[in-house]
């Protein structure tokens, strides 16, 4: 991986996060922010942190249960409010 690009490879989701000096340019700040971004995109930082200690079987369920529970709230409530747009367009 040289000078020219930042690159990480992650082991279980298995996605390869790379910059290159030449899609920014040489500019090496901007290859950083890049690679950040990228990683944020990727979810690697949430995965590692996540991974850092063992989770019971039972609570990650759990957990698992309560984020897709709070999902499902939020589409209800982005599906309610893009209706109430639409007919307030209509009037």
């Amino acid at each position: 991986m040289g000078c020219n690009e930042v690159g990480i490879m992650y082991k279980k989701k298995k996605s390869n996060v790379k910059v290159t000096a030449k899609e920014c340019r040489g500019n090496h700040e901007k290859m950083i922010r890049r690679f950040i971004k990228k990683c944020k995109k990727e979810k690697i930082i949430e995965q590692v942190k996540e991974r850092r200690y063992y989770k019971k079987p039972s609570l990650a369920k759990k957990e698992k249960r309560n984020k897709a529970e709070r999902q499902r709230k939020r589409d209800e409530l982005k599906r309610l409010r893009a209706i109430e747009r639409r007919n307030r367009k209509k009037r």
